[in-house]
């Protein structure tokens, strides 16, 4: 039996990281609910802190080290949100960061973290800068912070599910980007230490994961985390090469379902958030937006649908892309 989280240490970790982040929007985007009858609002974690999500869990971590670990300084691995998130949660409590990025890296989002204050290590595939990051952290006695299968991580991220959870009271269905399941399972594990997964008032949670990128889906049909050989998709912020272990449990636990989407698909949402929401979104950020689009996710008419939007940290040559071969909606 898991040692989930309690309601006390999602409650601590949104205090740690309130003054920090911004409560972020929750808009109506009725364009989506068209097909099928449903309410849907936009969680706008494009609009937070370094961009995306990221901020919340790096927040936590931090926070949740001694002073001497923070004297020592952090090391990650990152393909961008959370390197940039780190390098900024580091600055702000005065620790050394360094980061480990693949060298295939968005070169924005490495820009965007060295500006920030990060010491960024370009190396190998997703996988190899795991390792890197790990060699490093033990020669160089830095702390290693996972960017995604911890407690601290998770906890930070379940202040978003706490937000979702006062700005929609009654039943709804909350569809998230999942890469290595740090963020849905913050979320849907807050939500049940708070009782939202049952009873009067249910709130349904469901990952979207690209077709290129099946970490956790491939986890949840095997019955265990599972690493993969390869990835292949544009949603950069989607395809770490494993799903975390602890972030497994949460969601075998309190997610309902964990569903695909396309690259196609994931380009033609983010020309729909582009051009009819007016929102900049990267690919990671429009997947579960793609995921209510092509009638991936259950929806019955007249419910509320929450749909994370979890990062805006995107190239030039990416918008210009989904506007070219995004699928014109619906």
């Amino acid at each position: 039996m898991a040692s989930w989280l309690r309601r006390e240490d999602f409650v601590a970790a949104r205090r740690r990281v309130a003054d920090a982040v911004h409560r972020t929007p929750l808009l109506r985007f009725r364009t989506l609910g068209r097909s099928n009858g449903a309410r849907p609002w936009l969680k706008c974690e494009n609009l937070q802190k370094t961009g995306s999500f990221k901020v919340r869990g790096a927040l936590n971590s931090i926070a949740s080290l001694s002073r001497r670990e923070r004297a020592r300084g952090v090391i990650t691995i990152s393909a961008g949100n959370h390197a940039q998130a780190v390098a900024w949660a580091a600055g702000r409590a005065g620790a050394r960061a360094v980061v480990v990025m693949p060298e295939g890296a968005a070169r924005s989002k490495v820009e965007a973290a060295i500006g920030y204050g990060a010491e960024v290590v370009l190396h190998g595939n997703a996988a190899e800068a795991f390792q890197e990051a790990r060699r490093r952290a033990d020669e160089e006695g830095l702390v290693f912070l996972h960017p995604f299968d911890t407690a601290p991580v998770i906890a930070g991220h379940g202040s978003t599910g706490l937000e979702v959870g006062e700005d929609i009271p009654g039943e709804a269905v909350i569809v998230v980007p999942v890469g290595g399941g740090g963020q849905i399972a913050g979320i849907a594990g807050a939500l049940a230490a708070t009782g939202r997964l049952t009873g009067p008032g249910r709130v349904r949670v469901v990952g979207v994961e690209p077709e290129g990128a099946p970490g956790m889906r491939r986890s949840l049909d095997e019955g265990r985390a599972a690493t993969l050989d390869g990835t292949d998709t544009i949603a950069d912020g989607l395809a770490p090469p494993m799903a975390g272990e602890l972030n497994y449990r949460y969601v075998a636990e309190f997610a309902e379902d964990v569903v695909l989407v396309s690259d196609a698909e994931i380009l033609s949402a983010m020309r729909l958030l582009l051009t009819r929401a007016k929102l900049v979104a990267e690919p990671s950020g429009a997947a579960a937006a793609a995921a209510v689009m092509y009638g991936r996710v259950r929806v019955t008419a007249g419910e509320t649908v929450v749909v994370l939007v979890s990062g805006g940290n995107v190239d030039d040559g990416l918008i210009v892309r989904a506007l070219r071969e995004g699928a014109p909606w619906p």
